[in-house]
């Protein structure tokens, strides 16, 4: 005879199954919601960047814009509108059209909550702090000065201790802003009259001496092109009057104030050199006041930076390239930044110091900026630009003054924006900040315990709208990318 098992058992020991089961995943689920605020709290958080005072390197609410005349690509910011039309960082126009298009989100980033109990913050990080006015609110800066430093600004750039601070290489990157790209010329007939309202003019800026050979985009193309005589140096210069001039103006911030800021004096020029001969040169020159600094790479290699001055011409660097295709297009950089003249060709570098403390630098103002390409025998240049570096503006600026360096004391920092004259920082915190129990904190610094992380990735930003969505919910993976900051290299 079969065994027959108890109905009421069986249904009793199924039911005691089930409900073990379901508090076994409530238990999971508890812990999995444990570990994640554990993780948010100490190890891990996600923010969205509110405003554009880290822009280019974190954006706020931004618009993508297309320049109407070059193509050229830029993003303007959405929280601060602003006066006037957005201005064009190459070719220099000025678009009144007003916005159609609805304001991208601001970048999300990752941030690390937990690595400064760690460890000390380096210079360059990008923090996130709690508000020193407002500690209900989270802000976002690039670290500048560390406890116990002396900071103090002189011609854009910051000295700490009377040292000048040199970006690290990566971060550089993120700093440097364009004035030309000869990838962009605006479509109209070049140098006459446009068909707006506007009559917007647009001529080539870089502009040949008399006698030279140099032929700026011949046949309609953008190469600038130079057949001589070996022996025969060809030079021309940006004439900063054509279309954009070398002050701090950022592209990012909707304004027609740019003609009052401050001129900077440290620039970069860049291009592809295709080598045409077996003998000649190719090289580019940056002025600051009085001396101008020449980087020049001889067809056989030789890279050389000159220095200039009213007395004499001298040569102040010298080495030789490695190997290099000179059939094919070799990069040619030359910057004159934080006080270095850097000269690379292809993957070799050579640099000039210009002097690292604040009583080696002379600021006579004698000569504005000036950046020329110069060069002698058959070659061709393409991808040809010029930009300048981030400029610490001293406007509205509380501390450091001129004159007046600031001293930050112990478990104190000084942050600022990368986006300069429009970020509210260090700089520009006229009150002292609020702690708990009526505690102050010294006006322009960020207390340690305010301290929330360091931002390390930007994961979504400009996320892309499917047909028909309202919301961007496909991620833009080209817009990833590490947030760079303290670093141990060299520029």
């Amino acid at each position: 005879m079969d065994n027959v098992e108890n109905t009421g058992e069986f249904v009793e020991r199924r039911y005691s199954s089930t409900l073990t089961g379901i508090v076994n995943t409530v238990q999971w689920v508890i812990i999995a919601l444990i570990l994640a605020f554990v993780f948010r709290a100490f190890i891990m958080e996600a923010f969205r960047i509110p405003t554009g005072s880290m822009a280019e390197t974190l954006r706020g609410a931004h618009h993508h814009l297309r320049c109407q005349k070059c193509g050229y690509k830029s993003d303007l910011g959405a929280d601060e509108p602003g006066s006037g039309g957005p201005k064009c960082p190459s070719c220099g126009f000025l678009d009144e059209t007003p916005i159609a298009k609805p304001a991208s989100n601001g970048d999300r980033i990752l941030v690390l909550k937990c690595i400064y109990q760690f460890t000390d913050p380096k210079r360059w990080d990008v923090v996130v702090f709690k508000n020193p006015h407002d500690p209900s609110e989270n802000y976002i800066k690039r670290m500048i000065a560390l406890p116990g430093e002396t900071i103090a600004a002189l011609d854009g750039d910051f000295y700490v201790d009377g040292k000048i601070l040199r970006k690290p290489p990566k971060v550089q990157r993120e700093m440097w802003m364009p004035i030309y790209d000869n990838d962009y010329q605006p479509v109209i007939t070049k140098g006459q009259a446009g068909d707006d309202a506007a009559s917007f003019h647009w001529k080539q800026p870089f502009v040949g001496e008399t006698g030279s050979q140099w032929r700026m985009n011949l046949f309609e193309t953008t190469y600038f092109t130079l057949e001589s005589d070996p022996s025969s140096e060809h030079t021309i210069a940006y004439d900063a009057d054509l279309i954009e001039d070398f002050r701090g103006y950022y592209a990012y911030n909707q304004t027609i104030q740019y003609s009052t800021e401050p001129l900077c004096t440290d620039l970069k020029v860049r291009y592809y050199a295709h080598l045409k001969s077996d003998a000649g040169f190719t090289g580019a020159a940056v002025r600051k006041y009085d001396s101008l600094y020449r980087g020049r790479v001889s067809f056989s290699g030789e890279m050389i930076i000159e220095k200039v001055t009213a007395d004499e011409v001298a040569v102040v660097a010298r080495k030789d390239a490695g190997s290099f295709d000179s059939s094919r297009g070799v990069f040619f950089e030359f910057s004159v930044v934080d006080r270095q003249a850097i000269l690379q060709f292809g993957k070799d570098k050579l640099k000039y110091e210009l002097g690292q403390r604040i009583e080696d630098l002379s600021f006579v103002e004698t000569k504005g900026p000036l950046v020329e390409i110069s060069g002698a025998g058959n070659l061709k240049l393409s991808h040809v630009a010029v930009f300048r570096d981030t400029y610490y503006t001293d406007r509205q600026s509380k501390r450091p003054r001129p004159g007046k360096p600031f001293s930050i004391g112990e478990d104190e920092f000084f942050v600022c924006g990368d986006n300069s004259p429009h970020s509210y920082d260090s700089r520009k915190w006229y009150d002292p900040g609020k702690g708990n129990n009526d505690k102050t904190y010294t006006a322009g610094i960020v207390p340690r315990d305010y301290l929330m992380g360091k931002a390390f990735f930007l994961y979504w930003g400009d996320a892309f709208k499917p047909l028909g969505a309202n919301i961007p919910i496909i991620p833009n993976f080209s817009e990833m990318k590490t947030i760079y900051g303290g670093s141990d290299d060299q520029l």
